[in-house]
């Protein structure tokens, strides 16, 4: 946030603000970043060195909003013993875990009883957004809605859901992808609830807010306002996705209170190491304890602790997991590589290839060339 006078708690209105809530969506078992959601939770990934969770903590913390509540599923108890009552980060935090899968509408309704305040902010926890939270929550106290969506222009909006606004701001529509959409703003997963439309979820059962809540609601003739910005916006769910989102990170295209400094072309945490000759940019990441070897080239990549790339190798736009190993000269481009797996010497792995934890693929064991 810019300035005191603009966090979430205190509006820029006359009057005594309204106390506002968050909410954190984190319980979707993250099937499209396997085979490191095996392990670990998605929101708790390595993200520029930190779970991606925090990055997002630290933007609700930074809006001024203290009182948040995460909605878990899958893996539920790995995030209570890494934030606990969620103090060190300044903040208060609860926990609600759904027995079933409830979608985003039915996990957004399965944390009712724990909401107390007038306005509710609702977030994605797979979301890398630079959007100024204070400012979604004001257009939704100054324009009085039901609902306020957080909406971002994107250049090619084909692949995503469509939401066009009328001249005052209010959404009219809930377009699914299509080739020729008619407007570039896209559902970019903020929302601001009044606590009375979230009492009206069904309780129970699956649902989706986006394909049942939303539209009800304007078929209702109910008022769901959008608040339209550039702000940076990344969907963290596939492995491009977040290789991007980290460098980006680490680069300071995107924004996080939680890192205090921008990193330039690359970020390397105390304990790991780099060997003379080795080379990093694009926003590299390298974890803890991870082992850089000499003549390695690291362009985009995300290594995580533990990990060892030995002489030579070269990874791009690629994920190591925990304590994986990259023997000599091997190239890794647009992969995934899962906890403990060893990758021999000389192998290329390339467009889109995933290893599985623990994995052992012998020298020279997948080519795509035949040079030796």
């Amino acid at each position: 946030m810019a300035s005191e006078e603009r966090t979430a708690d205190a509006p820029r209105t006359e009057g005594a603000a309204p106390k506002v809530q968050a909410v954190v969506l984190v319980g979707g078992k993250g099937t499209r970043l396997r085979p490191l959601t095996l392990s670990a939770p998605k929101p708790m990934l390595p993200t520029a060195g930190l779970p991606f969770l925090t990055h997002l903590l630290s933007r609700i913390r930074a809006a001024g909003i203290t009182d948040v509540v995460l909605g878990t599923s899958f893996q539920a108890q790995v995030f209570a013993d890494h934030y606990g009552d969620g103090a060190d980060l300044g903040i208060s935090l609860r926990y609600v875990t759904e027995e079933e899968p409830l979608g985003t509408g039915g996990g957004i309704r399965n944390v009712l009883d724990h909401l107390t305040a007038d306005t509710i902010v609702v977030f994605n926890g797979d979301v890398l957004s630079g959007a100024d939270v204070g400012d979604v929550v004001n257009t939704h106290h100054t324009s009085g809605a039901d609902v306020t969506m957080h909406l971002v222009r994107v250049g090619d909006p084909r692949a995503f859901g469509c939401v066009p606004t009328d001249d005052a701001g209010r959404v009219t529509a809930f377009l699914e992808k299509t080739q020729d959409p008619p407007t570039d703003q896209i559902n970019a997963g903020t929302y601001v609830f009044r606590r009375e439309v979230i009492e009206e979820i069904p309780a129970g059962r699956a649902v989706s807010v986006e394909r049942e809540v939303f539209p009800q609601l304007l078929t209702d003739g109910r008022h769901i306002q959008g608040h339209v910005d550039y702000s940076y916006w990344r969907d963290m769910g596939t492995p491009e996705d977040f290789v991007r989102g980290s460098a980006d990170l680490v680069r300071g295209i995107a924004p996080s209170p939680a890192l205090t400094t921008t990193h330039g072309e690359s970020l390397v945490h105390d304990g790991a190491g780099v060997a003379p000759g080795a080379v990093l940019v694009g926003g590299t990441v390298v974890g803890r304890g991870a082992e850089i070897g000499p003549r390695a080239r690291l362009d985009g990549a995300v290594i995580f602790d533990g990990a060892v790339i030995e002489a030579g190798a070269v990874v791009e736009r690629s994920i190591v997991g925990f304590g994986a190993r990259l023997g000599p000269r091997a190239l890794v481009r647009d992969t995934v590589i899962g906890d403990g797996a060893e990758i021999g010497a000389r192998c290329e792995l390339l467009r889109g290839a995933r290893v599985w934890p623990g994995v052992q693929i012998p020298d020279n064991g997948v080519r795509f060339s035949t040079d030796v």
